[in-house]
């Protein structure tokens, strides 16, 4: 899930608080107090580092979904097809407007 806002935090940054949770995951009681310890030191969400730490690990093929390869892939082949669509129906309408065009003069002359 990507956020349609500017996103504060950069991928190192992220990258770097995934691997925290991970480090440190051990040393709490639970996963989620981990990622909210580490979240505060950040500055972040808890929600938020527990969404990256959940891509990390589609990404890493640990958990089922779609990774971020993929996402880009199918959202570039998605904008492709858009575009491929808009393009046809422009050609449907040229030939359509040069057939009549050409049925026009032929009944002129």
């Amino acid at each position: 899930m990507t956020s349609k806002t500017t996103n504060k935090f950069s991928p190192e940054v992220r990258a770097r608080a995934v691997r925290m949770v991970l480090d440190h995951e051990a040393e709490h009681p639970s996963r989620w107090q981990a990622i909210v310890s580490i979240a505060a030191k950040i500055g972040c969400s808890a929600h938020s580092l527990n969404e990256w730490l959940k891509k990390a690990e589609v990404d890493a093929g640990k958990r089922a979904g779609v990774t971020t390869d993929m996402s880009a892939k199918l959202k570039a082949l998605e904008s492709e097809n858009r575009e491929l669509r808009q393009a046809n129906e422009i050609l449907r309408k040229a030939s359509a407007y040069f057939a009549l065009a050409e049925l026009d003069r032929r009944s002129k002359t």
